[in-house]
């Protein structure tokens, strides 16, 4: 099973809306006969790969997969009657599949077949690598996570609006590995009119993220690096306030989407809509608290830079969340530290 994980990890940010899935088949003697995993939405699923590659070894052996194998037509057929006229006496799987259209329907089949059937094989490692799959599927929207880099003094830039660097190489390269894993990258109006991002991988994923625009008011510089599609997809989203004529004033490259309302959660939705399992907030203060309030961010990537800034009006991560006791403080629960240099890298959970 640790093998089929580390196949299923191949497909990173190339399979969404499809989980991450890896398969092996062991045959009778015990030998490894055939790998999988699944590459990119549409093509063929792991279990077929695999057992492709195992042809007739694979009768009376046993194909270990990391996710339960499905039982409906998709833009690919079944993966059970593949795997029941394969010939193999059994099937060992990480997870079951939190689809609907699958959700253990898959697991009975094979045992109706005569298979014998053992699961929650690793099944937290499993849960680990599809976090993002299982969170959009159980609540319609994409997996949420938020980063910010400031100094010790909590600060995200200078009272007059610097910000490069606060953070060292070997942080911003993080970054960059980071967004490498997402399907897309939001950003607000204010953070591409102050800064001019690129918001790649600088060529850590390919494909790129998609590079998202969510303004209000759609006062967007005619002139800035994340308008070339050359590099990366980019989409900017407005609400359905925005006079028509503003929008003859976007640039060309960038697709359109007009989204149900001028919220975070509707952008979501929507990109949920488009097949985003994951989405990486790296916007200012007053979008950030947006975000977190309507609950589109389940966790925080912070990193702490041993800088001090100072200034009243300086940048801070966020802005007013509202909040007038600090029992209704959001809670994090911090999940992993890591240093890069003197930088400090903190990940949290929202709870």
């Amino acid at each position: 099973m640790q093998r089929a994980l580390q196949l299923a990890a191949l497909g990173q940010n190339r399979t969404s809306p499809n989980p991450l899935v890896g398969a092996v088949v062991i045959n009778e003697s015990g030998f490894l006969v055939g790998e999988g995993f699944h590459a990119r939405a549409g093509l063929p699923h792991a279990e077929v790969g695999a057992l492709n590659q195992a042809g007739d070894q694979a009768k009376g052996g046993t194909l270990v997969v990391t996710l339960e194998p499905c039982c409906h037509q998709g833009r690919t057929p079944p993966c059970t009657d593949l795997v029941l006229s394969s010939g193999l006496r059994r099937v060992v799987v990480a997870l079951q599949d939190p689809d609907s259209r699958v959700s253990g329907a898959g697991l009975e089949r094979l045992r109706d077949g005569g298979l014998e059937v053992i699961t929650g094989v690793l099944e937290d490692l499993a849960v680990s690598q599809n976090k993002a799959f299982i969170h959009r599927i159980r609540t319609g929207l994409p997996l949420g996570i938020m980063k910010w880099a400031m100094s010790f003094d909590g600060r995200t830039s200078l009272p007059n609006g610097a910000s490069k660097w606060i953070t060292n190489e070997k942080s911003r390269d993080w970054v960059h590995s980071l967004r490498a894993k997402v399907d897309a990258v939001i950003v607000g109006g204010e953070t591409v009119r102050r800064d001019d991002p690129l918001l790649t991988s600088r060529g850590k994923s390919t494909p790129e993220p998609i590079r998202v625009v969510f303004s209000r008011s759609l006062d967007l510089p005619e002139n800035s690096r994340i308008w070339d599609t050359s590099i990366s997809r980019t989409l900017i989203a407005y609400g359905p306030e925005v006079p028509k004529k503003l929008l003859s004033n976007l640039p060309k490259g960038p697709g359109k989407i007009k989204l149900r309302s001028s919220e975070p959660i509707d952008l979501l939705h929507s990109l949920a809509e488009m097949g985003c399992n994951s989405v990486l907030w790296e916007c200012g203060p007053k979008l950030a608290s947006i975000a977190i309030k309507q609950g589109c961010v389940q966790e925080i990537a912070m990193m702490l830079a041993p800088k001090l800034l100072g200034g009243v009006p300086a940048g801070t991560p966020l802005s007013e969340l509202g909040l007038y006791s600090v029992e209704d403080a959001f809670t994090l629960k911090t999940i992993s530290k890591k240093t890069f240099g003197q930088d400090l890298l903190v990940r949290a959970l929202l709870e």
